[in-house]
């Protein structure tokens, strides 16, 4: 039940925010311009029909609907998604092992000029090179997951430094979210093993060429924080305060993500001082700002559970799941809230069971239904 923070770029595996189009999206007006039925596949991750994309992808192999060499990466970068989110991490490498090397000719797009006319280098999405790096961590093989991931990073780097030399500005701007992606994914690894140190030194590298970017500066707050640095963070986290009323937004944020960010932030604070009273307060602003705010929905409720008022920090999460039950609806708040419930309830298992029932009929496919704990 510890406080997150939320650092608005947390590790994600859908692959909106990893361009699984790259680099073709640009040529196409559409996304099945692109590929076969992509826009399916798409509107079916965002919903969390990860059963659905397996089916479509067993279909569209099985009639040989897919007729480029690009469409069969993008199809099996789904697949291979929809297996993970799924918990099949088995089948999810097994996939990705019938690949060839990624470096390998087979998915250069001038071995086949018959479909790619004038087009030169890798086809491989990168979404498919990050999944590839991500799964041996669900296998039991941490190691070869960060290998893989500073691998990648290296990757990254290089592709960042061909751009501009080039003076590509378009590619140089993707490239750069790539590498902010990477070291927010090797970061998380490293802080789950609180491997501090690794993290600091990750997030002041990224922060070498992008000193005044807001999200990186609270997370490194946060990590400060966890080090034992209050005031190191107090200073990290005015730092942003003072963008913001500078009138600085952030290329990742618009006013209302950048003032939640500040009151998160504050709030922090005050929680390491075990000042819930003031905590909540800040929480209050987020939620007034944005209703859709998770992150300070779900500590304001574990603010006022620490202050010993059960019956409204269970009122707080049950109201954003009723309401915005396709935003709150996450493993986290339901642990949080059934813990609640053993906490305020002698008949707590008939509740929970009410529950479970409910996330049943509305749950994306990968949601984890144990952590009610019936």
């Amino acid at each position: 039940m510890d406080v997150e923070q939320n650092d608005g770029q947390t590790l994600t595996s859908d692959l909106q925010a990893l361009s699984v189009s790259d680099p073709l999206s640009n040529q196409f007006s559409s996304l099945n311009d692109l590929c076969y039925e992509a826009s399916s596949l798409q509107e079916l991750a965002s919903r969390g029909s990860w059963r659905s994309i397996l089916d479509k992808v067993v279909r569209a192999r099985k009639l040989s609907l897919l007729q480029k060499p690009h469409e069969h990466l993008i199809y099996l970068c789904y697949n291979v998604l929809a297996l993970t989110k799924l918990r099949k991490y088995g089948e999810a490498s097994e996939e990705l092992d019938s690949l060839e090397d990624f470096d390998s000719a087979r998915y250069k797009y001038e071995t086949h000029p018959e479909h790619y006319p004038n087009r030169s280098g890798s086809m491989v999405p990168f979404a498919l090179r990050w999944i590839h790096a991500e799964i041996p961590q669900r296998l039991g093989k941490r190691q070869e997951t960060l290998d893989r991931l500073y691998s990648l990073l290296d990757f990254v780097r290089t592709k960042l430094k061909e751009k501009e030399s080039k003076n590509m500005n378009f590619c140089v701007d993707r490239w750069k979210k790539r590498e902010a992606f990477l070291i927010s994914s090797i970061s998380s690894h490293h802080l789950s093993h609180k491997e501090f140190s690794v993290c600091l030194a990750l997030l002041r590298q990224l922060l070498n060429s992008d000193p005044s970017n807001p999200i990186l500066l609270s997370k490194l707050g946060y990590i400060q924080m966890q080090l034992g640095d209050l005031e190191g963070s107090k200073a990290l986290f005015n730092r942003v305060e003072t963008l913001m009323t500078e009138g600085n937004p952030g290329a990742l944020l618009d006013e209302v993500q950048f003032k939640n960010l500040v009151n998160r932030n504050k709030a922090l604070i005050y929680l390491v001082g075990k000042d819930y009273v003031s905590a909540v307060r800040e929480y209050e602003e987020c939620i007034e700002r944005d209703p859709t705010d998770v992150v300070a929905i779900n500590n304001k409720a574990l603010c006022l559970m620490y202050l010993r008022d059960l019956s409204d920090s269970i009122k707080v999460l049950e109201n954003a799941l009723e309401r915005i039950p396709t935003v709150a609806l996450n493993e986290t708040i339901v642990v949080n809230l059934c813990s609640m419930y053993e906490l305020a309830y002698v008949n707590h298992s008939d509740i929970k069971r009410t529950l479970s029932n409910w996330i049943a009929r509305v749950a994306p496919d990968d949601f984890d239904s144990s952590c009610t704990r019936i």
